[in-house]
């Protein structure tokens, strides 16, 4: 069991180090952060002096080394063009970015799961078959398209909703839906396969031949069991909270780290970028050891398998 959870720890921190230095490596190679902040038309010697004060004129090793050495002293560095420390621009943003996510995640769960498991329940029926052509149609259309569609007529000419920003309550709902459509539809088509397979097993067709009623063989036997692959995709939704907001905060004008993330890359505010990738890999990768832990927790047989393994 400690090896199990020690192996998933070392993955954890590896995953974390390459994350941040495919990050560094890609802002330093694919453009000057000085001639896109201060413009190709300012003086070199200025050009000059803003590289040497960002550290830009070093070695790449050397900048390398420098960014870990203040990651391990905790400074994240600062913007380029606040000159604020990144960190905290980051965390001016995260309350808007959950304001979204979490009534989004909540969405995708209270309507994936049970319609999964209702068409499961109704196999081969018209039930089944308008469900799973809903979460088709959900998780195939893009954010961008869909949130387009909805404010061109809710807000263009129904009038009904906001088309963008984060003032009132009213201005959530059209993100909300548009993020909580693809993962209810994922959702929906993953809970339904998995519910037909444990409902396939023998020992819900013993049960049922034993007399038990079908609503407690469901809700005491399937449900339990489907319930642990499952608890992997919410957990992907979970880590994915901050990552999958770029396009959607982008179309609605919301004020939130993804929208954040997408100017500081045009603008090559290179700390910036680093703290919301950092948070976006610690994320995904906390959610993915917490759905591992669960695993070992629901099922041993996955903690002694994997622990061998390891």
């Amino acid at each position: 069991m400690i090896r199990f959870f020690a192996s998933k720890l070392l993955r954890a921190f590896a995953t974390i180090l390459f994350v941040v230095t495919f990050a560094f490596l890609v802002l330093r190679v694919s453009g000057d952060p000085a001639l896109l902040i201060m413009g190709a038309e300012a003086p070199p010697d200025a050009i000059a002096a803003f590289r040497a004060a960002w550290g830009l004129d070093e070695p790449l090793w050397r900048q390398y080394l420098s960014y870990f050495a203040a990651i391990a002293n905790g400074d994240l560095g600062y913007s380029m063009r606040d000159r604020r420390p990144a960190l905290g621009l980051v965390l001016d943003r995260l309350p808007d970015t959950l304001r979204l996510m979490l009534p989004a995640l909540a969405v995708k769960i209270l309507i994936g799961v049970p319609a999964g498991i209702y068409a499961a329940l109704h196999r081969d029926t018209w039930i089944d078959r308008t469900t799973m052509a809903f979460s088709v149609l959900g998780y195939s259309v893009p954010n961008f398209v869909l949130g387009l569609m909805l404010v061109l007529l809710f807000a263009v000419n129904l009038r009904w909703l906001p088309s963008g920003g984060a003032e009132t309550w009213l201005h959530t709902i059209l993100p909300i839906v548009v993020l909580g459509t693809a993962g209810a539809g994922i959702l929906a088509r993953f809970t339904r396969s998995t519910m037909l397979e444990i409902l396939g097993q023998p020992y819900i067709r013993t049960a049922t031949a034993k007399g038990v009623p079908w609503f407690r063989v469901v809700s005491w036997h399937a449900l339990p069991n489907a319930a642990i692959p499952t608890v992997t995709v919410i957990g992907f939704m979970i880590g994915s909270l901050i990552a999958g907001a770029v396009v959607t905060e982008s179309v609605f004008s919301w004020p939130g780290i993804g929208r954040q993330l997408v100017v500081a890359v045009a603008n090559r505010d290179v700390a910036v970028v680093q703290v919301i990738l950092l948070f976006v890999a610690g994320s995904m990768v906390v959610s993915n050891l917490a759905v591992d832990f669960l695993y070992g927790w629901l099922d041993p047989r996955v903690r002694t398998t994997r622990g061998k393994e390891g």
